[in-house]
């Protein structure tokens, strides 16, 4: 297995001894592209433009235009925010009734293995 760096587990928590708890590889990179995508712009004092805005789109029709602003938008945040350990390869929505999945298909930069992750947005 190749050597990545070692975050912070998300969503952030501590163990029974009191120690906080960390992630590596590919559960560190989902938890990083969670925090993307579910930042809305302005959240973090610190650095105002991180996030994705995907809340922003929550009360739009669901319908393909909605898919396709959200492609794009996921697709942005993520090669803008986590461009150092990934390369997005492609991003599809499925809008359908109240539901929305987003499936992310990248590489990992570390190792050039591909990836895919699906997240169900409601």
């Amino acid at each position: 297995m190749a050597q990545g760096k070692t975050s912070f587990g998300f969503p952030f928590s501590v163990n029974l001894a009191g120690r906080i708890i960390s992630s590596d590889g590919d559960e560190a990179i989902r938890g990083k592209m969670i925090q993307v995508l579910f930042t809305a712009p302005g959240e973090r004092v610190n650095l105002p433009e991180f996030g994705c805005g995907l809340f922003n789109l929550v009360f739009e029709p669901n319908d393909v235009v909605l898919a396709d602003a959200m492609e794009f938008t996921v697709g942005q945040a993520l090669t803008r925010w986590l461009r150092d350990e990934i390369i997005v390869d492609a991003v599809s929505v499925e809008a359908e009734q109240e539901t929305a999945m987003i499936e992310i298909v990248y590489t990992k930069r570390v190792d050039l293995s591909r990836q895919m992750v699906r997240i169900q947005f409601r």
